[in-house]
């Protein structure tokens, strides 16, 4: 346990051999629970997993074991300090390490909701992520973990991009897709101070787990920017961590012009159903008719002005009134754009913490 509450993680992995044993080998003492997802690894994975969850089960049994003693009442003593656990609220858990394994391959959003939905059967009180590539570092958990176990936040989530140099070791491409993604994201989730929204270094709490509705979440790599828009829809608290880049050896398995389109489609759909949800059906904010009105407007004036550049060149059309009157029509469904965004940023600031060092 940490700080009186029980923590589990999940560790999605594919195909990372030579990876994910040390991953889940050095996982803090303080975690009870490991959910160690392999997502249909082609290479040995998860024979790396079962051999290192045996290992690391049989030392949690070896180390809750107690003394056997002279008139043999080890098996009553068990008993008892399992009964007097169950009492005090702390956890019972048959294995520290739960090996899965999919069928077929579901993508790293599918492997991390196998891991939520374990986690939710065993009412873990804060369930974290940490990828089976090694790149996230076991020793700062306890910067996700703090802000929710202090009531200041429902989900936290690494941030690499708040200060230049834990930002070094990432590409100029990996910087570029990451900024424009992360404004799309901003856009969609509502949460505007948030950055670096593809940072799979998270850690949520029992009831925003509970609340959000992850047996819907999104199962391909935009699964962080899906469950960002979930949890602004339910009025969630999201707390960014300070944390540096780190790529090792491990090759990665994203088609970035996939990825790209993929994620973009699902953003747009995920900003529409937010508006819906959160600002007309459980409650009402006039900034979703902003937002339709908005862009609406600029719809139909971006359409008039390609019928006026069409007429002037193909009929003759004097061009000067209907393209004013389309530019100023444009600009008049900006503003409201703006004027929406305006108000969600308002409407969301108490729900945003960006954390430092």
């Amino acid at each position: 346990m940490y700080r009186q509450q029980t923590v589990g993680v999940v560790v999605p992995a594919y195909n990372e051999e030579g990876f994910v044993g040390e991953v889940l080998e050095t996982m803090p003492e303080y975690v009870d629970r490991i959910y160690a997802v392999d997502d249909t690894s082609s290479d040995g994975t998860w024979e790396e997993i079962r051999r290192t969850a045996a290992k690391l089960n049989e030392k949690a049994r070896a180390d809750e074991t107690p003394p056997v003693t002279a008139d043999g009442e080890l098996a009553r003593r068990r008993d008892d300090e399992a009964t007097t656990a169950a009492t005090d609220g702390g956890p019972v858990f048959d294995r520290r390490v739960v090996p899965i394994r999919h069928e077929t391959n579901r993508g790293v959003g599918g492997a991390i909701k196998t891991g939520y939905l374990e986690a939710l059967e065993d009412k873990i009180d804060i369930t974290a992520v940490m990828g089976g590539d090694g790149q996230m570092d076991p020793d700062i958990l306890p910067r996700f973990l703090d802000p929710i176990v202090e009531g200041e936040a429902d989900y936290t989530k690494g941030n690499r991009l708040l200060h230049q140099e834990y930002r070094q070791g990432m590409s100029r491409w990996r910087f570029f897709g990451n900024s424009i993604l992360t404004f799309l994201t901003k856009i969609a989730s509502g949460y505007w101070k948030t950055m670096d929204p593809q940072n799979g270094y998270t850690a949520i709490s029992y009831h925003a787990l509970e609340t959000v509705g992850v047996e819907e979440m999104y199962e391909y790599y935009g699964y962080c920017n899906d469950l960002l828009v979930k949890l602004n829809a339910r009025g969630m608290r999201v707390a960014d961590v300070a944390m540096p880049a780190v790529y090792g050896d491990e090759e990665s398995s994203i088609e970035y012009p996939t990825y790209i389109r993929k994620v973009s489609g699902m953003l747009l759909q995920n900003f529409f159903w937010r508006l819906k949800t959160r600002y007309l059906v459980l409650d009402f904010h006039p900034l979703a008719l902003f937002y339709l009105f908005g862009a609406s407007t600029c719809g139909v004036a971006v359409a008039g002005l390609l019928w006026s550049l069409y007429a002037w060149l193909m009929l003759a059309y004097p061009l000067f009134v209907r393209g004013s009157l389309s530019l100023l029509l444009f600009i008049t469904g900006s503003l409201f754009v703006l004027f929406a965004m305006l108000f969600d940023m308002q409407v969301n600031e108490s729900r945003e913490v960006q954390l430092h060092d």
